[in-house]
């Protein structure tokens, strides 16, 4: 069963990118708000469900508790919203899917983990795939500066970056909180931590999604639901991708991790067949190999 789980995990989330991408707007101001919004509603419908069905004693006080990880959160996500009205998602995808790599760094330089030889040569493959994404950009930029204006189109290339910077700082947070002998959180046990931890980051979400649907209303921006299919599709690929992901690292985590990985190969095919995205030469020899480094950490990071 966990197999099956994995493998619905990477189709889910590389079906969230996609909706992602195809229901965002270059034209749109407040398209990314919009995003935030519907994944904000969906979650929160999934958390208040899982409190009603589950025998669960939620402190609401965890909102507050676990506010840090969720916003850093809520924030890469938001960056990526915003970069994906810009950035083809056969490129934003896989640098966004380094994260895994600056949370292995930052877990060394701030919590003293010790990193094998063998990961240092991953994150060295990731870093040089990073390094030729952005030289390659040079060259393949310059439609978006001239479409963009030089200061967007630079802002919209660094929210992938941004992204992944943020959501690791995130992921060396919740090292913290989901360690029973650490974790701040109220009212937890080794079998419920994270479905606490999930449960506010959910809420959390939704909270601040409530907050910008009253702040768009304030500016008068138009926010018409049957428009936001595409939207709305994706939020529920996303908030499904995480439930069974749960599953999928519960059975065999050491080979569901680099399957999931595989999340930003099935983003970029999906991509290139039905957004019909295409990237230069170079862009794809460096997004290939940013993505086997991405797979090779995986590997050495699950045994």
């Amino acid at each position: 069963m966990w197999l099956m789980f994995t493998l619905a995990t990477t189709l889910l989330w590389g079906l969230a990118e996609l909706f992602y991408k195809k229901g965002s707007h270059e034209e749109e101001k407040f398209d990314h708000l919009r995003v935030c919004i519907m994944v904000g509603a969906v979650m929160g419908i999934h958390a208040i469900y899982t409190l009603m069905t589950s025998d669960i004693t939620y402190d609401p006080m965890n909102l507050i508790m676990y506010l840090p990880v969720s916003l850093c959160y809520i924030i890469s996500m938001a960056c990526s919203f915003f970069g994906i009205r810009f950035i083809e998602e056969s490129l934003s995808d896989p640098i966004e899917n380094t994260s895994g790599a600056m949370c292995t760094v930052l877990c060394a330089l701030l919590l003293g983990d010790e990193i094998a030889p063998m990961v240092w040569v991953a994150i060295a493959i990731i870093v040089i795939g990073i390094l030729g994404v952005s030289y390659a950009e040079q060259d393949a930029g310059r439609e978006r500066k001239q479409r963009l204006g030089k200061k967007l189109a630079m802002i919209a290339f660094a929210m992938p970056f941004c992204y992944a910077l943020i959501d690791a700082i995130g992921c060396v947070l919740d090292i913290y909180f989901l360690e029973m002998e650490t974790s701040p959180l109220l009212g937890i046990t080794e079998e419920n931590i994270e479905l606490v931890a999930n449960i506010s980051y959910e809420l959390t979400f939704a909270i601040c999604g409530a907050l910008l649907l009253v702040y768009m209303m304030y500016k008068r921006v138009k926010f018409n639901l049957p428009q936001q299919k595409d939207k709305a599709l994706a939020a529920v690929c996303e908030t499904a991708g995480q439930l069974t992901y749960v599953y999928a690292m519960s059975g065999n985590g050491a080979i569901a991790a680099p399957i999931i990985s595989c999340v930003c190969v099935v983003s970029l095919l999906l991509s290139r067949v039905f957004l019909k995205e295409k990237l230069t030469k170079r862009q794809y020899m460096f997004i290939t190999i940013i993505i086997a480094g991405i797979l090779m950490l995986a590997v050495l990071e699950g045994e």
